[in-house]
Order: C-alpha cells, then structure tokens, then sequence
C-alpha cells in the first residue's frame, strides 16, 4: 500500500502522493524508514519546508531546475528526492541523475550506458565513497559528475563535491566528527525523542561520520566512526585502507572491515569480490602506513549491497568472519 508516512509503494504511486503534499495547505511530514547500513532501523522525519529548501538549493547548485531520472529505490530518501525535485523544479529543461558509486563503476563498462550519461546536465553520485580513479575516468568519457554528501537526515545531500548548499553549514569538532546545521535538518526520529536528542549538540547534527577541510577549503570524508578499527592499539580507518587498496584498479570490489580477534583486539579483514582478489603480500603492500595493512583476505562472489546500493556492513562482517581465507 502506497503511503508518505513512511514512504512506501511503487514509483509513479509515491510521485502521485507527492504531488498532493506539495499542493496541500499544511502536510504532515514525510517519513523515510530505513534500517541504515549498520543494521539499526529508523524513521527520519522530513518537513515539506526542508524538503522544499534542500530541491531548490540543489537546483540552485546545479544551474537551474530539471527533470531527474530516477535509478533508485523510490522508498529511500535519493529516491524521494528525485521525485520531488522533479515536482518542485516544474519541470525544467535540464536533465539530471543520481547514482550510487556501485552504479556508475558499472556504467563505466557499458558503452550504451556512457552513451546515455553524457546527455545528462549533471551526474549525481552519492550514497558512499566515490573513488578518485572512478570520478577520473567518468570524466574522461564525458560525464559531469557532482559528489554529493548527505543522508536521510539532511533531506539527502546537502554538501556538493566538498561545498556545502546554500544556508547549509558544516562543523568539523576536535575528534573530527561532521557535525551539520540548516534548514534542511530533520525534525527527529519518529516516536525517539532520546534517539532524537541524542543525534543534536548544540542545534547541530552529529552526524557518523569524521571527515576534515582540504587545503582547497573543501570537506573531505575520511569515513564512518564505526568504520574505525582498533587493531593492537592502533586506530585503523576502514574507509581510507579500502581506498588506498582500490586504487590498483578501477571499481576494485573490496571493503574492509574489522573482525574480533584474540591477539590483535579486532583483526583488519579485506573482503573482496571475486575476480578482484590477488595475494595477501600485494594488498599489504598498497597499505601504508603497514601497521593498516589487513592480516586477512576473504574472497566472496560480490560485495552484499542494501536495497539502496551502499555496501552492507553487517553481511560484509559477517562474511568477514568466514573460513576459506587467506592469512598473514
């Protein structure tokens, strides 16, 4: 049954919903459920005004309004968004996409699909790391692509290629935290008023992710707090290791994670899709410094994706924790 409250059904019955609702007089929020890529559910409530403000700063960002093709799953907040800035942009002449890395690291082997692309005003790719290797060859090809930063919180991304959007502001504190405030900010958890209060310092979101300012002024995701690994005392970041490994080739299916382990504390563990494994020596060697290099490969026929694309992190750990692996 189709339904904004939390978002549900199929595409053409959720744009129909909201249709109304950007008509209506005083709507309820929307609700978008998820249950994240760690596993813990939850329902994000959105206003119609955030919402407004996020399209309207997207369109502003971008050059003006547009139609947007949807290749996400409208129940999620990227997919919401695509049908509504599409509704609230009135349909411009530009033409614009949102992907997930996954996406465009599969389009890159797809002349049809690069073909496609390349009529596109702009290429949105968000919803975890984008590799510099993959932007490269995109861009190579034609394609002009935006990395967007954001999540369900945030009406989607709210920080595009290390620029906020516009009345959007971005905090980075001592321990390196993202903290994020504006407009676009959600209203809280539904029915979670200690998980709502517990998400704000200060009026800012604390968001779960660490990050810091390039030289270029620009904010730069260095990866999750949970994707922090303690590995004989040494702070590991799972993120920058899996980037560090992927550049030995573009799209490189791998993703690092930590499992525990009796001498170490917690073990670093490349998990890697088949077809794109090689020795133990040579991904220690990408590494550096050595003491991030992982001590174990796990080879697995693809990297498990939630419904929305981005890696899952509970089935990559528990992949992780398999046999069949080759250990140092």
């Amino acid at each position: 049954m189709s339904s904004l409250r939390p978002v549900a059904g199929e595409a053409e019955e959720i744009r129909a919903l909201l249709e109304e609702w950007e008509a209506a007089a005083d709507p309820e929020p929307l609700v978008i459920a998820t249950s994240g890529s760690t596993g813990q559910p939850k329902q994000v409530v959105l206003s119609r005004e955030a919402m407004r403000v996020s399209a309207d700063a997207t369109h502003a960002r971008l050059g003006g309004p547009g139609t947007w093709e949807l290749n996400l799953p409208p129940t999620y907040v990227a997919g919401v968004q695509v049908l509504y800035r599409t509704i609230r942009g009135g349909g411009g002449d530009r033409r614009y996409v949102s992907l997930v890395p996954t996406q465009l690291v599969r389009a890159l082997k797809s002349e049809q699909r690069l073909w496609q692309l390349r009529e596109y005003d702009a290429v949105l790719v968000g919803g975890g790391p984008l590799q510099p290797p993959v932007r490269s060859e995109a861009e190579r090809h034609g394609l002009r692509i935006v990395q967007t930063y954001g999540m369900s919180e945030t009406c989607g991304g709210c920080v595009y290629d290390g620029v906020p959007l516009d009345g959007v502001e971005v905090r980075i504190d001592p321990e390196g935290h993202v903290l994020l405030r504006g407009p676009v900010l959600f209203d809280g958890y539904r029915g979670e008023p200690e998980r709502t209060a517990a998400a704000f310092r200060d009026g800012w979101l604390v968001t779960n992710d660490v990050g810091h300012w390039a030289e270029d002024g620009r904010l730069r995701i260095d990866g999750r707090v949970d994707d922090m690994i303690i590995s004989g005392g040494v702070k590991v970041p799972a993120q920058a290791v899996a980037s560090m490994i992927r550049t030995d080739s573009v799209g490189f299916g791998v993703e690092v994670v930590g499992v525990p382990d009796p001498e170490w504390g917690e073990r670093v563990v490349a998990v890697m899709a088949a077809g794109s494994a090689t020795s133990l020596e040579h991904v220690r060697s990408l590494v550096t410094p050595r003491a991030w290099a992982p001590r174990q490969i796990v080879v697995v026929p693809e990297i498990p994706l939630l419904p929305n694309g981005k890696p899952d992190r509970v089935a990559i750990r528990a992949l992780a924790r398999g046999t069949g692996a080759a250990d140092a």
